[in-house]
């Protein structure tokens, strides 16, 4: 066999394997290998992906979920063969190649994406005790540093609230605003958050103008016109020390020494 050849057979045993139903059965291959062969690829990808994104699955029949995972597992070219980043090969192929049915969830790419945030924060390399702060700094007068595992998320549709009993029909008016997190200790956390305090963690982690935790927080007062910005700074305290509890904010940048 010359490597044409055999370049023409690993190509259409690849097809049977993603989806027998509408390939060509390869010649010289006994029916029963193909059949366990076709499953054990099937079932190994499936079963990585329902257990990636449980609540998306649970929203699902059967048959409805399989046609869905056969469509990706026979459509969708994958960019890595390593199996931890396969959640985010399914999210690119509902945002790429998947066609939504007339009973798919119009909220089915912001849930996939909210559940494999989780397992992203989770697998990433980032380490949070490399973040070079003052863990006991003043939260106002200096700097607050925000963590590398806490992901700012922000949705049309309260991704943290659906299931099989809550499935809204219409997005609500306001957008949901969540961070997903990793503590000290590897704990994977999420904390939905209001609009104010999105803004006072866009502001923070704003390199190109640097603020204290008080001008952030004065700044927010001035785009609101509140009648009494010491209110807000001082509530804005308050969560800054909730933020430092649960390791969103590590702390405070260092001052470096002349």
């Amino acid at each position: 066999m010359n490597a044409e050849t055999f370049k023409q057979v690993q190509t259409d045993f690849a097809a049977y394997i993603r989806n027998p139903e509408k390939s060509e059965k390869p010649a010289n291959i006994e029916q029963r290998r193909l059949n366990v062969y076709s499953e054990l690829f099937y079932n190994n990808v499936e079963s990585f992906i329902a257990s990636g994104f449980p609540v998306l699955r649970s929203l699902y029949t059967d048959d409805a979920w399989h046609e869905m995972i056969r469509d990706y597992f026979s459509r969708h070219r994958a960019k890595t063969p390593h199996f931890p980043e396969m959640a985010q090969e399914f999210i690119d192929y509902l945002n790429s190649e998947f066609e939504p049915r007339d009973f798919d969830p119009p909220f089915i790419l912001e849930l996939a994406h909210y559940e494999w945030v989780e397992s992203a924060v989770m697998l990433s390399a980032a380490d949070i005790n490399d973040v070079k702060c003052n863990p006991n700094g003043d939260l106002l007068d200096e700097q607050p540093v925000i963590s590398p595992l806490a992901w700012r998320l922000s949705y049309h549709w309260p991704v943290h609230e659906i299931s099989v009993d809550n499935m809204p029909d219409e997005a609500p008016d306001q957008p949901t605003f969540i961070i997903v997190y990793r503590s000290r200790e590897d704990e994977v956390g999420f904390m939905q958050i209001n609009p104010v305090t999105a803004r006072l963690l866009n502001l923070l982690d704003d390199e190109s103008n640097p603020m204290t935790g008080r001008q952030a927080l004065q700044h927010i007062a001035d785009e609101l016109k509140h009648p009494q910005p010491e209110s807000i700074i001082q509530g804005g305290l308050d969560t800054l020390r909730q933020l430092r509890k649960k390791d969103i904010i590590p702390g405070t940048r260092l001052v470096q020494q002349d």
